[in-house]
């Protein structure tokens, strides 16, 4: 859980999670650096094992990569046969569960928390992502905060450009063509 942003002032420099949130995601770093990061990749029942040892919820035969980057084991749930892609990041904040035989292609993020641009504070909000059973999210895309992704969705990779200045204050989110 955050800290109060208005206690800790994470705009000039405050924590937004405590010590204790801090030492276990060094733990769990240092862990995954020595357990599973250099793993050959056939070793996806290893490094479940490690991911299990940390708190994830892991189905039978889930394939996660080593060189995925995960924030908090604790907060992350895998189906049955899940694949997490190589260089994918999961910045799990806040809570993220995928559904059995679901595909997280190489270089995805999925991104569980966001802040509160209304907020003087900038406080930090979790909104957890489901993605339902027989999902895709294709190499590079980014899932934001809150998504729900029902079963069968797909997620293309699209990148475009902001290639105009933007007006002080303005929000836009950018949408494939």
């Amino acid at each position: 859980m955050p800290l109060d942003a208005s206690k800790t002032q994470p705009m000039t420099g405050g924590a937004s999670f405590s010590m204790g949130n801090k030492a276990l995601r060094v733990v769990w770093m240092l862990s995954w650096l020595v357990l599973a990061r250099f793993t050959p990749p056939p070793l996806f029942g290893w490094r479940r094992l490690v991911l299990r040892l940390f708190g994830a919820q892991v189905g039978t035969g889930a394939r996660v990569y080593g060189s995925t980057n995960i924030w908090l084991p604790g907060n992350l749930s895998l189906g049955e046969h899940v694949l997490i892609g190589p260089g994918a990041r999961i910045y799990n904040q806040g809570a993220i569960a995928i559904g059995a035989f679901s595909v997280i292609s190489q270089r995805a993020h999925l991104c569980a928390s966001t802040h509160d641009i209304n907020d003087p504070h900038f406080q930090l909000e979790l909104r957890p992502i489901t993605i339902g059973e027989r999902c895709w999210v294709a190499a590079e895309a980014f899932v934001g905060p809150g998504v729900v992704m029902g079963d069968r969705a797909v997620l293309g990779h699209a990148v475009r450009y902001l290639s105009r200045p933007k007006p002080m204050g303005s929000i836009r989110a950018i949408r494939p063509p």
